[in-house]
């Protein structure tokens, strides 16, 4: 084999072996999913749960300890302003044993011989007064004629006086005796059986407004204490939802914003507003355990009453709070963005190369993001593009 050919023969293995080499160590192709960068509406939202409630809502309660009545009404009925909802008796005196009844039976005598007493000191305050008047009356007949004195007289005037006051004041002791007698008769006469019917002395209970009943909280007749909840009444056509969201969205609620409300699945869409977000935040503990600091938005429907008349109090819906809307704007996927030190960027797909484009992100929701400043309408970026995509990173899209 001449020189020239050896050559040729060791320049062809040269050669090869640098392709296999290059081949080798060539990166690998990394697969990538893509999405594109689309023009149009863009909304911020905070998606909470919540639930309807009647605007307004009184409770019946009972203004004493007693005896509640059996109801006659029942969730849903229609009740007029000054129709008796619940009927409250007097409670029944506690039991006595036989002790107890002896003793109430010598506190009863002894009540009646102060009440004797009492009588006895008035009829002799009575005799004493028209013994006073009568000598007043001959004193004055012997001044008359010179045979006494005038200060005589006067302490006979002064005599009749202290006995009218004796006599009121044994008349005040005979009253407050036959007052003790009355407490230690009606003290026994439970044990008795003597004691007045309760059924004379019913407490009825009025409705405050006209409206429906929308719980009873007492069916049956039972003893209940004062302020135990009776009845509730409101208008279910009056409703509103109140949904509780973290204090740091709720920051961004303002009075007015719109509110979408899905009910249930098939169920049409229901618009709402918020009214208001409500001063005082309160804590909760969420289903993982954490502590939550949350704060109440009240909504109002902003739909006519027949497409929501199927709800009731209490029922849930699903609410999404717009913050902050855009009609044209040039969203791309949350997922693109990544932060390198204190500026954003995406991996936009260039062919058959990953390229890196540093952006100015806005406004954004779960799961799209505004795009300020560095990509244009349709441009296909890379969705979680890991740690093996970088800047000319060779991609293949997985489809």
């Amino acid at each position: 084999m001449t020189k020239g050919r050896m050559a040729l023969a060791w320049g062809a293995i040269a050669l090869a072996a640098a392709a296999a080499l290059a081949l080798v160590f060539r990166p690998a192709v990394v697969e990538v999913e893509v999405a594109p960068v689309t023009r149009g509406a863009f909304e911020r939202t905070i998606d909470e749960d919540g639930k309807t409630r009647v605007r307004e809502r009184y409770l019946v309660s009972a203004p004493l300890a007693g005896r509640v009545l059996r109801s006659t009404l029942k969730a849903g009925d229609a009740v007029r302003a000054g129709e008796v909802v619940a009927t409250l008796l007097p409670s029944a005196p506690a039991l006595i044993d036989a002790r107890t009844e002896q003793e109430l039976r010598e506190r009863l005598g002894a009540a009646e011989a102060g009440y004797a007493r009492a009588s006895a000191e008035v009829e002799r305050a009575r005799v004493a007064l028209e013994q006073s008047r009568g000598e007043l009356s001959r004193a004055a007949q012997l001044a008359d004629k010179g045979f006494t004195s005038a200060q005589a007289l006067e302490r006979s005037q002064r005599e009749v006086e202290l006995r009218v006051k004796e006599q009121k004041s044994a008349e005040f002791d005979r009253e407050a005796a036959r007052h003790q007698l009355g407490v230690a008769g009606a003290a026994l006469s439970r044990s008795q059986g003597t004691g007045s019917r309760t059924s004379d002395r019913q407490w009825a209970l009025t409705a405050p407004v006209a409206g429906r009943v929308l719980r009873v909280a007492q069916e049956s007749e039972a003893t209940v204490g004062v302020g135990a909840p009776l009845v509730e009444i409101g208008n279910p056509e009056d409703l509103e939802v109140l949904v509780d969201v973290l204090t740091t969205d709720a920051a961004a609620i303002r009075p007015g914003q719109a509110v979408r409300l899905e009910v249930a699945a098939g169920v049409p869409v229901l618009r709402g507003r918020v009214r208001l977000v409500e001063p005082a935040a309160y804590t909760k503990v969420s289903a993982l355990g954490v502590e939550e600091q949350r704060v109440n938005a009240v909504i109002d429907f902003d739909a006519p009453r027949e497409a929501w008349k199927t709800l009731g109090d209490a029922y849930r819906v699903d609410a999404r709070i717009v913050v902050e809307a855009r009609a044209d704007a040039i969203v791309a996927p949350v997922s693109a963005l990544f932060r390198q030190g204190d500026r954003w960027s995406v991996f936009v797909a260039d062919g058959a190369r990953a390229r890196r484009v540093e952006v100015v992100p806005g406004p954004r929701n779960a799961t799209l993001s505004v795009i300020e400043r560095g990509l244009d309408p349709g441009a296909m970026v890379i969705v979680f593009p890991g740690d093996r995509v970088a800047d000319g990173t060779r991609i293949r899209v997985r489809r």
